[in-house]
């Protein structure tokens, strides 16, 4: 019963069928062969085409030009905003402290080329903006002032040598400034600045005099050169203030922007910590 509802497996094959011919079967295995080559160089191909592609990108997140062209313009148009603000609003001198700030973040992140290309920046746009004159007296000090903090922030310098620095950038924009001014103004400004501050002294003078402080003998003995280099000094010491104000900022703002400045002097520290206390 069984054996005949199912038929018999183990039969022979039929004789007149047709038999795999040898050369068939070589012929077969060498396509194959081929094609597995084939496939494994494609795929070595495509890692090779990978990695190389993963190293671009790697490389590309490193430079990363498009960022630093972006940053780069992003601080300068900031830079130049407070420029703007600050002379046409009347904020406040405190704004002044602001402005090398953008700059010197630009040093810190993307490197000299960079800062300079943003320093340049400021004074083509705010030379459309406001002229070349309100340009230039933005570009000398404050641009300036900006690389050079950048500079030393990045090297990682104390602070005393960088505000020296700073004090003598600071101080060649006044004179700077003063120049500009007496071109167009057409009258030596600083001669005549140091004759009114010669002037308020013996004002001073006399007044002291009529109260019997002092003698008539320093009456009429104010020395215009000593009143030169005192403003000189007065200007030193105003600008050596502020560079310092300037380091101030930045630190308490630039470590929450991931580009920390060297750390202050001990003393410093201990203010700022009993001021935070």
């Amino acid at each position: 019963m069984s054996s005949s509802q199912h038929p018999d497996n183990s039969q022979p094959n039929d004789p007149h069928q047709k038999q795999p011919n040898p050369t068939d079967l070589a012929r077969l295995e060498q396509e194959l062969e081929e094609a597995e080559a084939s496939l494994t160089y494609s795929a070595s191909t495509s890692g090779t085409a990978a990695s190389a592609n993963s190293a671009n990108s790697a490389y590309g997140r490193t430079t990363a030009p498009p960022l630093a062209m972006v940053e780069t313009a992003f601080l300068a148009s900031t830079a130049s905003l407070l420029w703007l603000v600050s002379y046409y609003l009347s904020v406040g001198p405190w704004m002044r402290i602001l402005f090398p700030i953008p700059i010197a973040l630009v040093y810190l992140r993307w490197g000299l080329r960079a800062s300079w290309m943003a320093a340049i920046t400021c004074g083509l746009l705010l030379s459309v903006l406001m002229g070349p004159y309100l340009s230039l007296l933005f570009f000398i000090p404050y641009a300036l002032l900006g690389v050079q903090l950048g500079a030393m922030w990045k090297r990682r310098l104390p602070w005393l040598p960088s505000i020296s620095i700073g004090t003598l950038i600071a101080t060649f924009g006044f004179f700077t400034r003063m120049w500009i001014l007496s071109v167009f103004v057409g009258e030596d400004l600083w001669n005549y600045v140091t004759n009114r501050i010669a002037d308020l002294l013996q004002w001073v003078l006399t007044k002291l005099v009529d109260w019997g402080l002092l003698g008539f003998e320093v009456l009429g003995q104010t020395n215009l050169t000593g009143v030169q280099i005192a403003t000189v000094g007065m200007i030193l010491c105003s600008d050596f203030v502020y560079v310092f104000t300037i380091h101030l900022a930045a630190w308490l703002l630039l470590e929450r922007l991931g580009n920390p400045i060297p750390d202050p002097p001990r003393w410093v520290q201990v203010l700022m910590e009993e001021e935070k206390s």
